[in-house]
């Protein structure tokens, strides 16, 4: 057997749940977000052996009989069971790949990076380039972005291609230039910039719109690549209690790979799919969304569209100009005539859009071109403004009324918090990450993480949420604390929110009769905890419709259940 043939082999064995028959988790402090938003309690939970919760145990209620009412008796001893952790805006195969490859994301400076690709460079002689992510200007407070000719000395000649940390910008050496025909006499694509030396020569750097002049020259990963990042991603994301996923930007291989892991029984995280562009949603959907497929774990909801780029590489789209580079106010991928005729061509086939909006002026433009469209596209159509990082707030009211979902990721505001003052200026920061304000406005929240850009974490998500703090517990009282929501309200964005967001609040998000078993088991209560036990949370378990997928005692081997008995695992229609 190959050595790439052994991974994935080991990867799936170690990830098959096990469904129980009408089984009893009692013994728990449990928690779940009603369908008016508020908290329940309960003791216990009892699902039949299709997955599905038949009714929660609360304190003073019968327990259902043995033998009679359920044949499995699990003890929670003790331990808290929330719903399922939904990440509402994830990369899911670049999670996997990430984990595979060059992960510059904690190096703290030019150097400390070149180090390691140099390193990862000598020991992978084999591979015709140098691939890997996570670099990050900022933390290495250099002042500029990399040049080629720092990478050429690390790579020597085969070609090197690094994303940054947010995936708008990437980094190449002279070698990937060549390959991908960069000169000087190479111009600006529209939505996209190359970095340049005095001379005009492409100085290493590509953002936005311009990655795509290397990334066609890319060779692309095999289907067998494809199925053993999936496999890792996916063990990646139970590990920390996350059991459904919005991936964002799935292209048709993204697609293919989900189905094959379907087929063959190895597709456990629930997939909401939302296609790269119009041609990749025409491609895998054709006249309109899928079907719920593999008992409720894949969907292609809609497609994600991009309206700017990044605040850390000055993509994002902002209404004035940049308070560090006062020559530019981003780079716009559409204006809102076209971004609304895009809209309109996914909307009257019933697919969701999903855009990218993360400065003031591009999610201005996003809710304006909502609030077009909704007079000719009546129903529910739940539009989702993914980021929303920057608005004005003077558009508070606007998003609130345009009845857009505010599809955020907590973690941003912490990592990006210096980065965001820099390129704001003090005078702007009202509008950063304004969680409570469109909170309060009426917008509903849906939380993920974007990972890989930062880590599938929900727990530091929540963390985020409640403090407006990083791990350091900086800045004192939070940064802008006004912002900050309350433990039941993240917990709501993190679970039924997300489900909300993706249509699938009939199926996931919440505990309750009817809706699939997917829960988590973890070590604190998230409504009572403090911001650092919220980073600190242990997840002891994770299941979905009624099947482990996740122990911390023996890892990803849902296969053996905790009663000792053997289950098929039936998650195939």
């Amino acid at each position: 057997m190959t050595m790439f043939r052994a991974t994935l082999a080991a990867l799936l064995l170690t990830a098959s749940p096990a469904v129980l028959a009408d089984t009893l988790v009692d013994n728990v402090v449990g928690r779940t977000i009603n369908t008016n938003g508020q908290v329940e309690q309960f003791t216990g939970l009892l699902f039949d052996d299709a997955g599905t919760i038949k009714r929660l145990i609360r304190s003073g209620d019968k327990k259902p009989k043995p033998r009679k009412e359920y044949q499995y008796h699990i003890d929670g001893k003790g331990r808290v069971m929330l719903p399922g952790m939904i990440d509402a805006h994830a990369h899911v195969m670049d999670i996997g790949f990430a984990a595979l490859s060059l992960d510059l994301s904690d190096t703290t400076s030019l150097a400390d990076a070149l180090n390691r690709i140099g390193k990862f460079a000598a020991e992978h002689p084999d591979r015709p380039w140098i691939f890997g992510r996570g670099w990050n200007q900022e933390l290495w407070k250099l002042g500029r972005f990399p040049t080629a000719a720092e990478l050429d000395a690390v790579t020597g000649g085969r070609p090197a291609w690094l994303g940054r940390v947010d995936g708008h910008a990437g980094w190449a050496n002279t070698a990937a230039l060549k390959a991908a025909g960069v000169s000087a006499a190479t111009k600006d694509p529209a939505g996209g910039s190359i970095e340049r030396g005095a001379d005009g020569t492409p100085a290493g750097v590509l953002i936005d719109s311009a990655m795509e002049l290397v990334n066609a020259k890319v060779p692309p990963p095999r289907a067998e690549d494809r199925d053993v990042a999936f496999a890792t991603a996916q063990q990646i994301l139970f590990k920390r209690g996350i059991t459904a996923v919005a991936d964002m930007g799935t292209g048709i291989e993204d697609w293919q790979t989900y189905r094959r892991a379907g087929d063959a029984n190895r597709l456990y995280v629930r997939v909401m799919a939302y296609a790269a562009g119009p041609d990749q949603m025409t491609l895998i959907g054709g006249p309109g969304p899928s079907p719920w497929l593999y008992q409720d774990r894949l969907r292609l909801n809609g497609v994600k569209l991009y309206l700017d780029g990044a605040l850390g590489s000055r993509g994002a789209w902002l209404k004035t100009p940049y308070a560090d580079a006062p020559g530019t106010r981003g780079l716009p991928q559409l204006n809102q005539t076209q971004l609304g005729n895009i809209m309109s061509r996914a909307a009257m086939d019933g697919f969701q859009v999903a855009v990218h909006a993360i400065g003031d002026e591009a999610n201005a433009t996003v809710i304006g071109a909502i609030s077009d469209l909704s007079g000719t596209y009546k129903g529910d159509r739940r539009w989702r403004v993914e980021h929303a990082q920057i608005v004005d707030p003077k558009d508070f009211a606007k998003f609130a009324s345009s009845g857009a979902i505010a599809s955020m990721q907590p973690i941003h505001q912490t990592s990006d918090r210096l980065m965001a003052e820099a390129r704001l200026g003090p005078d702007r920061l009202a509008g950063a990450y304004p969680w409570k304000s469109l909170k309060s406005a009426g917008v509903r929240l849906a939380f993920g993480s974007d990972a890989p850009v930062e880590m599938a974490d929900p727990w530091a998500g929540l963390a985020a949420a409640i403090s407006r703090q990083g791990p350091d517990d900086q800045p004192a009282g939070g940064w802008q604390p006004q912002e900050r929501l309350s433990a039941a309200e993240a917990l709501a964005a993190y679970t039924a929110g997300a489900a909300y967001a993706g249509f699938a609040e009939s199926k996931f998000g919440r505990l309750a009769p009817g809706l699939r078993a997917d829960f988590v088991l973890v070590d604190i209560d998230p409504l009572a905890a403090s911001a650092a036990q919220l980073r600190a949370t242990k997840v002891s378990e994770t299941w979905i419709g009624g099947g482990r997928v996740w122990s911390a005692d023996e890892g990803t081997t849902a296969g053996k259940p905790t009663n000792g008995a053997f289950f098929a695992a039936r998650l195939t229609e």
